[in-house]
């Protein structure tokens, strides 16, 4: 938002410097992003009047004049300017004069003919306006007044970066009211004669999108000069702000978007088919743009239309049949309050980002649009002439933006802080604003401005108390704290050691999505109840995750896709279970799942080549299990789940409950999931995982260990671990050691049965045991063993 310095002290002019005037604006939260002059350093250039121009003797492209600048004699000039004519009023450099660049104006001689100065252009005197010329100046201009003076090029440029939020200052009137509020000095808007109906000049108006539209005004001028020079006031107010003149009807509208912040536009009445509908477009009509670009028009974009077709984008772009042109001779003024919901997005979909769009998308004042129409209709009458018509109005007041009730507590604003601000300076703020203020028990119930969008809750209030406050005048004061141990559990497993543990074992850790394609996930819990997110990012990511394994195994598949051989992923996260006894109807579980596939090693000359199976995990799983010093408490048994291949499945136990399961992937999902080769994985619950037992210290005996291996033969069906907790029952004190170190079916093994091959290491801490000690708990074990298992000792 560029805007002249001049023209907003017009409206209010605080006693402060221009570099004042932008710190004060930058710290109230307008960030300023520059501030440039609007012309270059010059002096010596006054306003003349040409009273001769006549032809050059000697060259044909120069004119030799005699100008008035308000002294006892005309001054002869040699001036090569084509619109130099008689009667102009001009900007004329004088002998002395010293123009941007340092060029100083000398007595010269033009082809014979004596020149005492030099009539200027814009670029001349560093001013941004494209001319082919010199300056022509109003018939009213003061002849032998400065021209710096005149057109006030002392004047600066202020460009303002807004936030989205801060739509109420893209308007001359916004800026105002923040410039007064910071210098607690009132706010002066200009004034003009209101403007009564001259004529009947009625205009059929319907607005069928009643909440995209709330308010729509129109208002006829019949009987205009469209070929009227629009004041040169108006042209250098506009300019200053980034826009050049076009017509005068133009310039009027933009003139008041500038002043008000509220878009209007102007259409040629007598190319209007019947009255004005505001609706939505069908979709499928064209609209050619006041820029000769035609488009189709979404069906969900908001049009202005007649009674045969759409002429405008509504709060976008004007239409090209039935702009403002040279010929027009009626005019119908619109000014309306489109909500930001119907505008925003629409521009940018159809790349035209307008003036209009910008400020309609962020919020308009609801009740600015009769005081806009005014304005412009006089504006209209004083340039152009005419006759105005009645204001037409279609209004929908249930569907405007109300004015918002917020409690402002003053215990919250001085928290918030941290510094305490008397109750006359916050109502003071608060009303200076423009909002309505009611105390009482030490806190405000506010009521904010209609222009206000971003005003909302409680910290929007402390927000415009502190920037108006100014966050300098706030004391720069450290909070105290005291300094409290945390609390934690030596019992308790970071989660960082799990993961530098899966790392160290050759594991990388995945990151996937909490929602996955509902398909897929039905594959690996069919018929089991899932979370379909009302808004999700596509279809193919609608449901949120009920297990670690539809994440990993897409992964899995997308990697060996890429020539990925040996793949080894771990992931933690959370799932989402539902179940109507948890909040908002659904249990979300902290989770770790891990999943390998391809080869045992990377490839090695002295590794033979291997295929990853159960065990390969299940040993990565017992490693985790380890960290916790309580591997006995953990358990794994046979189990099926519809994901895992049938008997290459089991449930992981803590204390006998289930925790989680692992397994080979099921034969029917490598080809959906696009998986090569046998694939593993495991998933548990982190916080049956992360609690250990804490470490007892025990003395290390002095007395030496005895080692005995047996091979049982027992059952097939026969679990491994069951045996080895009988034999660990059974050993008691004395049994230090016990593993499993083969399993065995095959030849002197009968169909049905297996050998294990156990190592049991025996030792005492107060003695060395003796062989007939050592017998005796074998033969204990053996026996517990036939009795339990049915078990005999292998030959």
């Amino acid at each position: 938002m560029k805007f002249s310095e001049s023209w907003l002290r017009e409206w209010v002019n605080p006693t402060v410097s221009r570099d004042e005037l932008s710190h004060q604006i930058t710290m109230a939260g307008l960030e300023v992003d520059g501030v440039e002059p609007v012309a270059a350093d010059f002096s010596g250039v006054i306003v003349g009047e040409v009273v001769e121009c006549g032809q050059h003797p000697d060259a044909d492209k120069l004119r030799v004049t005699k100008i008035n600048v308000g002294e006892a004699e005309l001054i002869d000039i040699v001036c090569g300017a084509p619109n130099c004519r008689l009667g102009l009023k001009v900007a004329v450099a004088m002998v002395g004069a010293v123009l941007p660049g340092d060029f100083k104006i000398k007595k010269a001689k033009l082809r014979g003919q004596p020149s005492f100065g030099m009539l200027c252009s814009y670029s001349e005197l560093g001013i941004d306006i494209e001319s082919d010329g010199i300056i022509e100046l109003p018939v009213d201009a003061p002849i032998g007044q400065s021209v710096r003076e005149y057109l006030d090029l002392d004047d600066a440029v202020i460009d303002v970066d807004l936030t989205a939020n801060r739509a109420d200052c893209l308007g001359m009137a916004g800026l105002a009211r923040e410039v007064g509020v910071l210098n607690r000095q009132a706010v002066v808007e200009p004034t003009w004669q209101a403007v009564e109906a001259s004529i009947d000049a009625p205009i059929a108006i319907n607005v069928d999108a009643k909440a995209a539209c709330p308010r729509y005004l129109g208002r006829v001028v019949k009987n205009i000069n469209i070929n009227a020079e629009t004041p040169l006031w108006v042209q250098e107010k506009l300019r200053r702000s980034g826009i050049r003149s076009i017509d005068p009807i133009v310039d009027i509208t933009n003139f008041v978007l500038i002043e008000f912040g509220q878009p209007m536009h102007a259409f040629d009445l007598n190319t209007l088919n019947g009255g004005i509908n505001v609706r939505l477009a069908d979709g499928v009509e064209k609209l050619t743009l006041l820029d000769g670009n035609e488009i189709t028009v979404p069906s969900d974009t908001l049009v202005i239309a007649d009674d045969k077709q759409a002429i405008a984008l509504a709060g976008v772009f004007g239409g090209e049949a039935t702009g403002v042109s040279d010929t027009t001779k009626d005019i119908l003024l619109e000014c309306a309050f489109f909500a930001p919901l119907a505008i925003m997005g629409k521009s940018r979909r159809l790349g035209l980002h307008t003036d209009a769009s910008h400020r309609f998308e962020r919020g308009v004042d609801p009740q600015l649009q009769h005081k806009v129409m005014d304005r412009a209709t006089r504006l209209v009458l004083d340039i152009c002439g005419g006759e105005a018509g009645q204001v037409i109005e279609a209004l929908a007041s249930e569907h405007l933006p109300q004015p918002v009730s917020i409690l402002l507590r003053r215990s919250k604003l001085d928290k918030t802080l941290g510094h305490v601000i008397s109750d006359a300076d916050v109502v003071e703020i608060l009303t200076c604003l423009g909002f309505s203020v009611a105390a009482a028990n030490n806190d405000w119930t506010v009521t904010t401005a209609t222009y206000r969008f971003d005003m909302a809750i409680e910290e929007d209030l402390i927000e415009e108390v502190a920037r108006i406050y100014g966050y300098d005048n706030i004391p720069n004061t450290a909070p105290q704290a005291a300094l409290k141990m945390s609390d934690h559990k030596e019992s308790n497993i970071p989660l960082k050691r799990v993961r530098n543990m899966l790392v160290a074992r050759g594991f990388q850790e995945a990151i996937t999505y909490s929602f996955v394609d509902p398909k897929m996930q039905a594959l690996v819990h069919p018929e089991q109840e899932t979370m379909i997110l009302p808004n999700p990012i596509s279809t193919e990511m609608s449901s949120m995750r009920l297990s670690m394994f539809t994440g990993l195994l897409t992964a899995v598949g997308y990697n060996q896709s890429r020539q990925q051989g040996r793949v080894r992923l771990f992931e933690t996260g959370l799932r989402f279970v539902p179940d109507a006894n948890a909040d908002a109807g659904v249990r979300q579980q902290a989770m770790i799942g891990a999943v390998i596939s391809g080869v045992q090693n990377d490839e090695h000359w002295s590794m033979e080549s291997k295929t990853v199976d159960f065990f390969d995990l299940k040993g990565d799983l017992e490693a985790i299990i380890g960290l916790t010093v309580a591997a006995s408490e953990f358990s794994f048994k046979t189990a099926t789940h519809p994901a895992l291949h049938p008997g290459q499945c089991a449930e992981i136990l803590r204390n006998n409950r289930v925790i989680g399961h692992i397994g080979a992937i099921h034969p029917s999902l490598e080809k959906p999931f696009g998986l090569n080769g046998k694939t593993i994985v495991f998933e548990l619950e982190l916080d049956a995982l992360l609690h250990a037992s804490l470490p007892l210290a025990h003395a290390v005996s002095r007395f030496p260990a005895n080692r005995r291996d047996i091979a049982v033969v027992v059952d097939d069906q026969v679990s491994a671990i069951d045996v080895i907790n009988l034999i660990r029952k059974v050993g008691e004190n004395q049994l230090v050691g016990l593993n499993l170190f083969d399993v065995y079916l095959g030849k002197g093994v009968e169909p049905g049965k297996k050998s294990l091959a156990i190592a049991l290491t025996l030792q005492d801490t107060t003695r060395t045991l003796e062989e007939k000690d050592i017998t005796a708990t074998m033969d204990a074990v053996i026996s517990a063993l036939k009795t339990e298992f049915n078990a005999s000792l292998r030959d």
